[in-house]
């Protein structure tokens, strides 16, 4: 094989995650699962259009841009996702109906009808296990050396879902984390730009349908929330700077509160 087509390979099936700033000092360890809408060019965009990759059906616009300048604004680790979510769901448990989905929001998905097990073996094997070992390992670090985290995945929505208009700016999910949760809203709330800013919106926190929050957060101790942003509210750079700086704002109390 030439090195071209090595080279070509490689970019067509990455590792399945990015880390940035592995280091960070930060408390905070950042997730961003549906960060890119990459699909190996054999799964032929699994019958869809190019258009359709670029909806919110495979992936979160805007989110890894997010992540991206959060990482840096912190000095905080992120772990990004490299495969779309069309093709499997790194925040959906495996097994479950979202995982790999035949249907999104409205869009039947065709390239995953009738779905083989050996198919679905190898896409665990090769995006979902590889991302999620990498994070559970950089937290077993931390938790060996003591130092105190708590985890943020960082997420987007569309502003209309099946007809229904959503008027969160922002909403704040979380299951055990409670008080990081109720807090976060409420720092965001006194931003001073009058922002809809809510709790569980406009999803919940559900064992059956979430993967990171339960699983990297709750059932090993750790504060975990998810930020979900309206993806009409990312759309540059100077959006996803200005959220970024919000977040920002926002986390060091609950920092500084952790730490004491």
């Amino acid at each position: 094989m030439s090195s071209a087509a090595l080279h070509n390979r490689a970019d067509d099936w990455p590792e399945a995650v990015v880390v940035l700033n592995e280091t960070g000092r930060s408390d905070t360890v950042l997730l961003c699962e549906h960060a890119s809408n990459h699909m190996p060019a054999e799964y032929n965009r699994l019958g869809l259009s190019e258009n359709d990759l670029q909806r919110h059906i495979a992936w979160d616009i805007g989110a890894a841009l997010l992540t991206h300048r959060l990482s840096a604004l912190l000095d905080a680790p992120a772990f990004l996702s490299t495969y779309s979510r069309l093709l499997i769901d790194l925040n959906r448990p495996l097994g479950s109906q979202g995982s790999m989905p035949t249907l999104s929001e409205d869009t039947t998905i065709p390239g995953n009808g009738g779905i083989d097990d050996a198919e679905r073996t190898r896409r665990e094997a090769i995006m979902f296990k590889p991302f999620h070992d990498k994070v559970s390992s950089h937290l077993a670090d931390r938790e060996k050396d003591g130092r105190p985290t708590r985890i943020v995945t960082v997420h987007s929505f569309t502003p209309t879902y099946l007809g229904i208009s959503r008027p969160w700016h922002a909403g704040v999910l979380f299951a055990g984390a409670t008080e990081l949760g109720t807090r976060l809203v409420d720092a965001l709330r006194k931003n001073g730009q009058a922002l809809n800013v809510d709790a569980n919106v406009p999803y919940v926190i559900n064992r059956d349908s979430d993967y990171a929050i339960p699983v990297h957060g709750d059932d090993r101790g750790h504060d975990a929330v998810l930020i979900e942003i309206r993806q009409d509210l990312l759309t540059s750079s100077d959006d996803i700077d200005a959220w970024a700086h919000r977040l920002v704002a926002a986390l060091p109390a609950f920092r500084g509160e952790m730490v004491a």
